[in-house]
């Protein structure tokens, strides 16, 4: 078991040396200071010219996915159908964009309209026998829905209906994945980086051009709320002039309360009062610091990680002894990074008896344009969606 710390004593050195924020990477790229790096918030001699060396194999990335682009579109490469429809759920760059929340929205609407759904997802680092982080939540979520883990989609495709009675697929993080055919393609921008500072991978954040966009039928604009009305009219205009008709609407993550072990929950208001240390490994992390500041706190400390990381058990021990130092009363994480932790044995949160553990559930709401969606669906499901 971890060993319970219930003290400022023998805190590491590195706590003392920073006591407001601590942001600690995972192996690999910081992918923190990596989005700082191309959206051009490093400055200096060096960060300018790290940007512009980037810029040679972006060129090599933006040609290969252009040239596989036009292999699909003019039918060199085959796209497969299957017999059922298929709604895809995607986006264009990488990060953290809400594809996750729109995936449960969308299959909650299915089951109203009393349309038997399969999830397809990829299980990025999905261990044999366990899902990952994201499918975790999904089959958690939409316990209705079949979720099948495979990056091979038309494989698991063919196999959901082989073996279960659906009547539609829905395909997480599908705009990419041309290979299976889909009958509406719904991708999700973020307001907070809505076209990945204009630049392909590695240069910016962009996986294809901004004119593939033109593939979409609908755009949902993800935390709506965490930008200005007039960044929100530039997004939208830009999205408009690629694909003038493109169904737009916006929405945002709503936070529900806050829930720990047991499933005890904590009233919003009452995190006001809370003294919190707070921690993630998303694509977006800005983003969850920003809404637990909009609920009216200002965590003490925070550590972040690169997206899908793995915890370990230091991780654990080491996230507990910096709020232990600080002087918190609540460990704060999102609900992606909480279902990592909760479902791996070896990370006993429980055993940390002197401030608990919780996490930041939230619920994708939209501002605007819902109806709209809802009837773009219906209308590419002809006869196949019923009302009660």
């Amino acid at each position: 078991m971890n060993p319970v710390r219930n003290s400022m004593t023998g805190a590491p050195k590195e706590i003392c040396n920073n006591m407001a924020q601590k942001r600690q990477i995972s192996n690999g790229v910081n992918q923190n200071s990596f989005r700082k790096l191309i959206s051009g918030s490093s400055t200096g001699p060096a960060a300018a010219l790290l940007r512009l060396l980037l810029r040679v194999p972006a060129l090599i990335y933006s040609i290969s996915v252009a040239l596989r682009n036009s292999l699909y579109s003019k039918g060199l490469l085959k796209t497969h159908s299957v017999d059922v429809p298929v709604i895809s759920i995607g986006n264009i760059t990488v990060g953290g964009t809400g594809k996750t929340p729109l995936v449960i929205w969308l299959c909650s609407f299915l089951k109203e309209k009393d349309m038997a759904c399969a999830i397809l997802t990829r299980g990025y680092k999905t261990k044999k026998g366990k899902f990952a982080d994201e499918p975790a939540i999904l089959a958690k979520s939409c316990p209705d829905a079949k979720v099948i883990v495979n990056p091979n989609r038309l494989a698991a495709a063919h196999k959901v209906t082989s073996y279960f009675d659906v009547k539609v697929l829905v395909m997480d993080d599908g705009f990419q994945h041309r290979r299976l055919y889909r009958d509406l393609d719904i991708v999700t921008i973020d307001a907070m980086c809505p076209f990945g500072s204009d630049r392909m991978l590695p240069a910016g954040l962009l996986r294809e051009n901004v004119s593939s966009l033109k593939r979409a039928h609908a755009a949902v604009i993800t935390r709506s709320d965490q930008t200005t009305q007039t960044g929100l009219a530039q997004i939208e205009d830009k999205l408009k002039q690629i694909n003038p008709d493109l169904i737009i609407a916006r929405s945002i993550h709503t936070p529900l309360c806050v829930k720990a072990l047991g499933n005890n929950e904590i009233g919003l208001e009452e995190l006001k009062d809370k003294r919190i240390f707070a921690f993630c490994g998303i694509g977006n992390p800005d983003s969850f610091l920003d809404t637990l500041k909009r609920l009216g706190t200002n965590p003490l400390g925070s550590i972040i990680y690169n997206d899908h990381h793995r915890y370990s058990e230091n991780d654990i021990t080491d996230i507990y002894e910096q709020a232990v130092y600080l002087n918190a009363d609540l460990i704060l994480s999102t609900q992606k990074d909480w279902t990592k932790i909760i479902g791996d044995p070896k990370l006993n949160i429980a055993g940390y008896q002197g401030i608990p553990f919780a996490y930041l559930p939230i619920k994708l709401k939209f501002l605007d344009g819902q109806d709209k969606l809802k009837q773009l669906i219906e209308d590419a499901l002809p006869g196949k969606i019923t009302e009660k």
